[in-house]
Parts: structure tokens; C-alpha cells; sequence
């Protein structure tokens, strides 16, 4: 029986993986920067200009967004420390989409390198 560590070591040995420095050309690129933690995580920062799509809910968004059907978009995925993301990638792909790239060390890898996150403002109640 496989673990969840087993199961993303897998994914990542099928996964184009890049680095935070190719992140940044790959962004500049890309169709779609997705962001796949979950919303709490996504509210409390993220990448400039990524789109939320929890993993427990990216095929089905993918599925019935129409400017995300052509399966030739130049997908990046990144998630906290890049495990999801790998995991996102396989079933991206599972589903025909032939461009993706994950972010290998998420987040905390880019915040780690000095690079900026997106944190919204937070409604205040006064």
C-alpha cells in the first residue's frame, strides 16, 4: 500500500519540476498560474496573478471553465512545498493537458528567495 509520500515521489519523477529562478520566465509565459493550497492558505498570500483552484477541486474547475479546456495551455502549478502541486500536474495531464510546470519548493521556496506574494486586504469590521 502506497503513502502519501510515495504517491507524490511518483508524481514528481513525471512532473517537469522547475525552480523559483525558471518560475519566473515561466510565469511571464504561461496561460495559467494556478494556485492549488487551500482558499485559507491562497487568502493569506500568494503569487501575483495566480488563480485558485484547491486541489480537491482543480479537475472539476478545469473541467467547466471554458478558457480552460484547450488542452495546449502553458499551465504553472505551485502549492506550499510542492507536493500537491507534482500531484496536480499527474492528473493534469491525465486529462490531456501537455504543458504544465510545477514550482518546485511552492511558495515557501519563492518567499524563501525574496520574491513577492500577493496578500489581499482583509475586510475589517469597524
Amino acid at each position: 500500500m502506497k503513502s502519501a509520500h510515495d504517491l507524490v515521489v511518483e508524481a514528481k519523477l513525471t512532473v517537469q519540476e522547475i525552480s523559483v529562478d525558471q518560475a519566473i520566465q515561466a510565469i511571464q509565459t504561461c496561460d495559467v498560474l494556478i494556485d492549488v493550497r487551500e482558499t485559507e492558505e491562497y487568502l493569506a498570500g500568494h503569487l501575483p496573478g495566480a488563480v485558485h483552484m484547491s486541489r480537491g477541486m482543480l479537475e472539476f474547475k478545469m473541467a467547466s471553465n471554458p478558457a480552460m479546456q484547450p488542452r495546449d495551455l502553458k499551465i504553472v502549478l505551485y502549492c506550499k512545498t510542492s507536493g500537491r502541486a507534482a500531484l496536480s500536474a499527474c492528473s493534469l495531464a491525465g486529462m490531456g493537458y501537455s504543458h504544465i510546470q510545477s514550482i518546485s519548493g511552492g511558495i515557501d521556496a519563492w518567499m524563501a528567495a525574496g520574491h513577492e506574494v500577493f496578500k489581499p486586504a482583509q475586510p475589517t469590521f469597524e
